[in-house]
């Protein structure tokens, strides 16, 4: 079970998702600030369902902060082409 992916963008298996939760976090955005689980290119439009869910279940509560700071994807530009 700790082989399932649950962040593709990020390569986060869900055991990395259960260690933040032992460690500690009680919101989504703790979860991303511990394993950049939603920081891909879809920012956590996939995943984030997936991990409030399991959030939920494993604190057994369902007041489980919903948000994530959504942030456009950063690319590098080469300066000739500013």
């Amino acid at each position: 079970m700790s082989n399932i992916i649950v962040c593709r963008c990020e390569g986060v298996y869900l055991k990395e998702i259960l260690d933040s939760i032992r460690e500690g976090a009680t919101a989504v955005q703790g979860i991303k600030k511990r394993n950049r689980a939603g920081m891909g290119y879809c920012q956590g439009r996939t995943c984030q369902p997936l991990i409030r869910d399991i959030l939920i279940k494993e604190i057994g509560s369902n007041s489980v902060d919903e948000t994530q700071k959504v942030q456009p994807p950063i690319r590098p530009v080469l300066l000739g082409d500013l």
